[in-house]
């Protein structure tokens, strides 16, 4: 038996944001997403979260997928996160909680195990 649906399209967004296939990862998310980024911050729309994504420096983040849970409405995945800014590097591991209805992420929370420094490194981009 395969995986759900759901975890499929999880690990989709996951591999289309680490080959930066920009175009693959909107398809999944839909277009009033609202998501939460670990320390607090609330980005509510996709044209705001590809603002976020890209308008505040020149970092990337990858992700080496752990395990990916999924129901009909929600997804939970284990990543071990890098994030490059430069010669910075942010190793970090990330449980990655995301609302689907009718084939898109529509929210989406993150909880890390060292939010401070999530928080010191992406600081720099805002």
């Amino acid at each position: 038996m395969g995986e759900h649906p759901n975890a499929d399209l999880a690990r989709k967004l996951f591999e289309a944001m680490d080959s930066g296939e920009v175009a693959v990862g909107r398809s999944l998310i839909a277009d009033d997403v609202v998501w939460h980024t670990i320390g607090g911050r609330t980005v509510e729309g996709l044209v705001q979260l590809e603002a976020a994504m890209t308008g505040g420096g020149d970092f990337s983040i990858t992700g080496d997928v752990h395990d990916v849970v999924a129901n009909d409405d929600h997804v939970v995945a284990l990543i071990n996160a890098t994030a490059t800014a430069g010669d910075q590097e942010l190793t970090y591991r990330t449980a990655e909680i995301m609302h689907v209805e009718d084939g898109k992420i529509t929210e989406r929370w993150a909880f890390s195990d060292d939010t401070q420094a999530i928080i010191d490194f992406f600081s720099q981009f805002e």
